[in-house]
């Protein structure tokens, strides 16, 4: 009887649990691969946890445990440069580009990857005397309103739970394992790495970590040696039964419950953008593990949960059927591959990638998010799982700010802002220039040298994008401190280097030289094929953006009048962005070049569209060659046969952004289908492929861009749901101005707005092609109920 009672109550937990699933990735099964495993994160070290029954595993990372050393490398081109900018605007583009790869290229010419912290393997005896006996109740999850991974089973009479989380507050990883009878966790922890660390007992059963990155030679790459240190401690308090450290173990007996407390650490220091032999990793991960376990468990939790949702909780969207949410997170991902719309899921991935972006760009945390954003399973990642500066980096931060996750930039802003030392010498010795920049790839030692060879690696207008994201914090802020101290000192010197940098072409036009279409390359009349040239259309719009917003700032801040009258003069020289003859479509590169991948997955010259904001419907012209220049892309990348574009994730998620800007809800949904349909894994990671987290942030942010637009000077109202989205509402999103914006809606139709302002003010809203004007009160929220 007592046993039936036991499982009727178990059944109504699980019950319970499954009626509030909302925000919630969950499996009936474990992962078999790290693509399937979940993450926790804090913005400093991260886990992805994969929820094996009695064979658990969780990789570690922490955020600056890189290979590599400070290498800045410069090419000392400055001579050379005025010859190679000349030869280009001649068009002896051969000639130019031989010069350019006989004194461009930096030494050295690559960066070393981020790398894994390492393994924790969790070894569990089964409880029952009957190993045959079989699970019941399987289930891991991730909540993601609380940032804890659940792995839940019964196993006979007996539940066994783990819980997994990373807290910002107290600066470790938790992991707690329970049963629901006395005396039934016999478990072994251990540590282990596939080079270059050891795990050892420690004083009061503890397990520490020691290690060193030995890099080996490489071709091309910075010297070899012993660089990188780090290190970890694992503290583990049980409930009943005993605990020991053996080996590279603990080993639990008879126990009731454990908790383990996982600190990690680097000798990186982010001042210096190095590492920093004064740096003791031991002597912070003893610290962090005292504080953690003065408090013990259920306060270290709870200062978790209320820290993560404090910043999760800002904004709610709720999407189709809700009923949708008790069928497996991979059931219903399967269902969409197959054709299925599921509303309810596109919330979910919307929320997640909020989640991530949380998760791997916040304090304690001081880099930004990488392209894996700060989980990555390997020593030799894809791209090093580097900082991609010609979009990937700034793709992770579209959602940002709309998506009310500000702090979430404040790792991104510092980082750009430290890149300006190393910067200066890049502009100096490599492009004759003042100010300073950075080329298509960094790293968290500085790196701003050309990068990976000529072609691909040019990239000058890098800082240039850089700095805009900068310029969006202060328009969704109004923080005019920040702006003074940060923001602008950046983006001044980011327009010295264009204003010193920049030649006149035969037209007289100012125009970057060298510079490319990055990644993509065209051919000339004569059947020839370069990456190389001048003035691309992707750095005319992103210079322009740039000059503007300076203006801008300038005005704000009330200063620098004489510099601003420099850059009214350079704007009026850019060269017009142009529609070419050809195709009727925005020109690539400042002639009209045949394109040898007329569907690459880079979709650079429309950066004006998205996330810039000089192609709008008040351009009709422009706007109308986006659409035909989108259009042609699609038509060559979603051919079976010529397949070269938006099957990557992230340009998949760049085309959401294009279309909601475009006002094409359905062709904009559409696209969100495609996401998920075509490249989102089982725990819905972005697949490039591989992973890349971009694609998780740009899909996020094209979702948010559907439904709140504040680009063009006013609050633009569900520009672009697609029909599937009929009902719906949202809360939370933020706009340019200090406004925070909620709606509902009924079959498509705006039934319920209210606007929300930092301080009082004007704005103006549009919805449905209907404009007006409105006050709003900081102490009193502006409500619209029939627009």
């Amino acid at each position: 009887m007592k046993k039936s009672i036991l499982l009727i109550m178990l059944c109504l937990a699980q019950l319970l649990v499954a009626q509030n699933r909302q925000n919630t990735l969950w499996y009936r099964k474990p992962a078999n691969d790290w693509n399937e495993a979940l993450p926790v994160g804090n913005g400093r070290i991260g886990a992805m946890v994969f929820g094996q029954p009695w064979n658990e595993t969780i990789q570690l990372n922490e955020e600056s445990l890189w290979a590599g050393s400070k290498a800045p490398g410069d090419a000392d081109a400055a001579a050379r440069l005025p010859e190679i900018q000349q030869k280009l605007i001649n068009g002896e583009v051969a000639e130019a580009i031989a010069l350019s790869e006989k004194y461009l290229p930096s030494n050295p010419m690559r960066i070393r990857s981020y790398q894994s912290f390492g393994l924790l393997n969790i070894e569990m005896v089964s409880p029952m005397a009957d190993k045959a006996t079989k699970l019941s109740g399987y289930e891991r999850n991730l909540h993601l309103p609380s940032g804890v991974a659940t792995t839940s089973f019964t196993q006979g009479d007996v539940c066994l739970t783990r819980e997994v989380f990373a807290s910002a507050p107290d600066n470790v990883l938790v992991i707690r394992i329970a049963a629901n009878k006395p005396g039934q966790l016999n478990l072994k922890l251990s540590y282990s790495r596939q080079q270059d660390a050891i795990a050892a007992p420690a004083p009061d059963n503890m397990l520490a970590i020691a290690g060193q990155i030995i890099d080996l030679p490489s071709q091309q790459t910075d010297k070899a040696g012993a660089h990188m240190k780090f290190g970890g401690l694992i503290k583990g308090v049980n409930k009943g039964g005993t605990l020991q450290a053996v080996n590279n173990s603990l080993w639990v007996s008879e126990a009731d419950e454990v908790v383990f407390y996982v600190a990690m650490n680097t000798d990186y220091n982010f001042g210096e953008l190095d590492f920093d032999r004064n740096i003791s990793p031991a002597d912070l991960c003893r610290q962090q593990i005292a504080q953690a376990a003065q408090y013990g468990y259920n306060e270290v939790k709870a200062r978790h949960v209320a820290d993560h949702g404090g910043l999760f909780g800002r904004v709610s969207l709720t999407l189709g059927d809700a009923s949708q949410d008790n069928i497996p997170t991979d059931e219903r991902l399967r269902a969409v591959k197959e054709g299925a719309i599921d509303p309810a899921l596109v919330a979910l991935y919307f929320q997640y990638g909020r989640y991530m972006l949380m998760d791997s760009s916040r304090r304690p945390g001081v880099l930004p998010a990488n392209l894996q954003g700060l989980w990555c399973q390997d020593m030799n990642a894809a791209w090093n799982s580097d900082f991609h500066t010609n979009i990937n980096i700034q793709m992770n931060y579209w959602p940002a700010e709309v998506c009310n996750l500000s702090e979430t930039v404040q790792p991104f802003s510092d980082w750009i802002d430290k890149l300006r030392e190393p910067g200066r010498a890049t502009a100096r010795k490599t492009y004759n220039a003042q100010g300073w920049t950075v080329n298509h790839v960094s790293n968290p030692f500085g790196h701003t040298a050309i990068s990976d060879g000529v072609g691909w690696g040019t990239f000058p207008i890098a800082g240039a994008w850089l700095v805009l994201h900068q310029w969006e914090h202060y328009q969704f802020t109004a923080d005019t401190d920040y702006l003074r101290t940060t923001a602008y000192p950046c983006m001044k010197e980011a327009v010295e280097f264009l204003l010193s940098f920049m030649v006149e072409d035969k037209e007289g036009h100012l125009v970057t030289a060298p510079s490319n279409s990055p990644e993509n390359t065209y051919r000339l009349p004569n059947g020839q094929q370069f990456k190389l040239t001048y003035g691309a259309t992707m750095d005319v719009e992103i210079i322009t953006e740039l000059f503007e917003a300076c203006l801008k700032a300038c005005k704000v801040l009330k200063m620098d009048r004489g510099f601003s009258k420099q850059i009214q003069q350079a704007l009026k020289k850019l060269p017009p962005i142009k529609i070419g003859k050809r195709y009727d479509t925005i020109q690539e590169w400042i002639e009209d070049y045949e394109e040898v991948e007329p569907g690459h997955r880079h979709m650079s010259h429309l950066f004006g569209l998205y996330p810039g904001t000089i192609i709008t419907p008040a351009n009709k012209v422009l706007f109308d060659a986006a659409k035909r220049t989108i259009d042609r892309r699609r038509k060559y990348n979603e051919d079976p046969k010529t397949r070269q574009g938006s099957y990557t994730g992230w340009s998949r998620a760049w085309l959401i952004n294009f279309y909601a800007r475009l006002l094409d809800g359905e062709e904009a949904g559409a696209n969100v289908q495609a996401l998920l349909g075509k490249s989102t894994q089982w725990n819905l990671f972005d697949s490039h492929p591989p992973f890349q987290i971009d694609g998780n942030f740009g899909g996020t942010a094209g979702i948010a861009e559907m439904l709140l637009q504040s680009h063009a000077g006013e609050l633009h109202l569900l520009p672009a749901i697609p029909t599937a989205w009929g009902t719906g509402e949202v809360s939370g999103l933020r706009a340019r101005g200090g406004f925070t914006v909620d709606m509902k809606w009924t079959d498509g139709k705006l039934t319920e707005a209210t606007i929300h302002a930092d301080r009082s003010q004007k704005c103006t809203l549009r919805y449905n092609g209907k404009v007006k004007t409105i006050r709003v009160d900081a102490a009193k929220p502006y409500q619209i109920k029939d627009f």
